[in-house]
Order: structure tokens, then C-alpha cells, then sequence
């Protein structure tokens, strides 16, 4: 299984990575009810880091106390960990908001169906421009908070549906103010909250995720090749040394075992000139994720087959066995299927 560009050193921001398979970043609902991390986490987290190594954190509401627990057991396995920043928007829920305050998001558009993963979703209030430059500042201050945790960076979460997708996505996004309409109008807030987080701790700290064509969460953007192509243009153009872009394979099923079989992010690999993650897909196929990274040269980010086997790269390099995952466990709230799996020896 061993292919020589998957396990190549690459420079990101400041670190020096001693090989390109990533943690991608998992919401796995092991956090206190106050969304605190606890011990369990920072088991996990050491489990699963390794020798520049990168790992990238769930999206999370900041404790920055609590998470040096987490900063600091990856540091000492000399691994590299950033964490995924995130405002839910309209898939969020007042009952978690003070004093029950209405989701907000780009527009009034509520997300179709059923919520699998809490009570149903509401209609959202549109954003006031003073509510989307108040939102910057908490981004700003996040980013701030996760380096005084001792986070070597932060990913914006701008994937997934969650508020900064929402404002770009064409389906979702119908204002008609300078943060509405045009792909340069729905773009603007992902730019003004990179540019407030590069401003504040540099560039080589920030990186942001995307991902074009998803469905998740009711999005469809009417042009996603262009549409993602101008953000990344703009990226490339304004913030030329952020740490990395993460790109997101569209999958038919989120939530089930699909597995990525071709690659629709080539327009956006010629566009950015950094390192570039590829996400989405690659725990049920892994030669697809050996060709993209020989192909390509782009880090490769797994979830699903991460959880299961915390010793993956070593287990890929030395051409282990996998263990296979129980995806029932992944949303519950104890150590079962979540610090429980097995290291491999090479001495057994």
C-alpha cells in the first residue's frame, strides 16, 4: 500500500510535516453539555497523533483552558494540530442559544427535511450587515482564543452547509445587498473573516475549508465551478501563504458508506499555488487516495478509518490490516468506539 508521495515531508505554514495523511476534522459529540472537551479528548487526540503529523480539531466552541489539555498531548508526540472554527447558522438551533435566540443565516430559507442529528431546523433570520461584522469580530476572536490554547492554527469551517457556505451558496443566499447576488457579493463574507483572522495571527496560522457541489444541509450553488473558482482566485491573490485550502469530494450520501471514486477538484488544485487537502470519501477507498496523492501531490484527509485505527499512518506505511469502524458508536457520549481501538505492534 506504500506510495511514495502519501508519506513525502511537506511544508505547512510553519511546520514541517513528516507525512501528508490528515485527521479530517469530526464532530463526535464527546464534549461536557456546556461544550467543554474533556479527558476523553484528549485521550483521542494523543492517540492519533504522530511525528509531523497533522490533525485537525472538530469544530468547536472555544474553551481555551480546557483544550491545552488536548494542545499539549499532541505537542508532546510532536505532532501538528489545528482546529476547525465554525458558526452553525441556520443549521444550528435556538434551544442551544442564549435565552433562545433565532438561528440566523445569509437569508429565510429554511433547510428541507428532516434533522437526523437534533430537533427540527427553524427558519433562520436573515443577518443585519451590523450582525455579519459583529460575526467577523467572533471569528477573529476564536482564532484568537484557539492559539491561546496552544492551537498551532485554525481551519475556518466554510464546508458543509454551515454559515459561511450559506452565504456563498446560490440556493440559500438571496439577499440583495452588497452580501447577495453576484458571486463576488455572496463571497465577501468568507474574505472579510479570512482577512480579520490573517490580520490578527498571520497567515501560516489560518486555513479554510470548502466544498463545492455538496448537498449537505439543503445546499446547491446554481455554478459551483465558478463560484469556488473565484474564492479560491481570491485566496490565492490576497492570502497567498495561508497554511492550506481543504476541498471537500462531494459524495451522494453523507451519511452512509459511499466511497469517493473520481476527483471533481482539479479547477481549484490549478488555481492555489499552496498545499491543498483533499477530503471526502476515502475510508472505503483507499487506492483512490493513494492515485490522488501520487497524482496530485495533495495531503489526503481521512475520518471514518481514523477513528478505528488511531496508528493509521503507521499502519499504511507498514502495510497493516485495518480495523474496520462501528459507525454506531460515533455519535454517543463515552469511550466505546471512540478511544477503545487497538494500536498495532510490530512486534506481535
Amino acid at each position: 500500500m506504500t506510495t511514495k508521495a502519501i508519506f513525502s515531508p511537506i511544508q505547512v505554514g510553519k511546520h514541517q510535516l513528516q507525512h501528508r495523511i490528515v485527521l479530517a476534522p469530526l464532530t463526535r459529540l464527546r464534549a461536557t453539555l456546556e461544550a467543554v472537551p474533556t479527558d476523553l479528548q484528549t485521550e483521542y487526540y494523543e492517540q492519533r497523533a504522530s511525528p509531523g503529523g497533522l490533525l485537525i480539531a472538530e469544530a468547536t466552541f472555544i474553551s481555551h483552558y480546557a483544550w491545552k489539555k488536548v494542545t499539549s498531548a499532541v505537542h508532546a508526540k510532536k505532532g501538528v494540530i489545528f482546529l476547525q472554527i465554525a458558526h452553525l447558522g441556520r443549521a444550528g438551533s435556538k434551544q442551544f442559544h442564549p435565552n433562545g435566540k433565532q438561528v440566523g443565516s445569509s437569508s429565510d430559507v429554511v433547510i428541507p427535511g428532516e434533522n437526523y442529528m437534533g430537533p427540527p431546523f427553524e427558519t433562520p433570520k436573515p443577518f443585519t450587515v451590523k450582525e455579519i461584522q459583529s460575526t467577523i469580530q467572533d471569528y477573529r476572536q476564536a482564532a484568537l482564543n484557539a492559539i491561546e490554547a496552544g492551537f498551532d492554527g485554525v481551519e475556518v469551517h466554510a464546508a458543509n452547509g454551515v454559515l459561511i457556505d450559506q452565504f456563498i451558496d446560490s440556493s440559500v443566499n438571496t439577499r440583495a445587498d452588497e452580501y447577495g447576488g453576484s458571486i463576488q457579493n455572496r463571497a465577501r463574507f468568507a474574505l472579510e473573516v479570512l482577512s480579520s483572522i490573517v490580520e490578527t495571527i498571520g497567515p501560516n496560522r489560518v486555513a479554510i475549508r470548502f466544498s463545492p457541489d455538496g448537498k449537505m444541509h439543503g445546499m446547491g450553488d446554481a455554478t459551483p465551478i465558478e463560484t469556488w473558482s473565484y474564492l479560491t482566485t481570491q485566496i490565492q491573490n490576497l492570502f497567498p501563504e495561508l497554511a492550506y485550502l481543504h476541498f471537500i469530494e462531494a459524495r451522494g450520501d453523507v451519511y452512509g458508506e459511499t466511497s469517493n471514486v473520481h476527483d471533481s477538484l482539479t479547477p481549484y488544485r490549478s488555481l492555489w499555488k499552496g498545499p491543498f487537502i483533499t477530503s471526502g470519501g476515502f475510508s472505503n477507498s483507499l487506492e483512490q487516495a493513494f492515485q490522488i496523492a501520487e497524482q496530485t501531490g495533495n495531503l489526503i484527509s481521512f475520518g471514518r478509518i481514523f477513528i478505528a485505527n488511531p496508528d493509521l499512518p503507521q499502519r499504511l506505511l507498514n502495510g497493516v490490516p485495518l480495523t474496520p469502524y462501528d459507525r454506531s458508536t460515533f455519535y454517543t457520549h463515552d469511550a466505546e468506539g471512540y478511544t477503545d481501538y487497538p494500536n498495532f505492534s510490530k512486534h506481535t
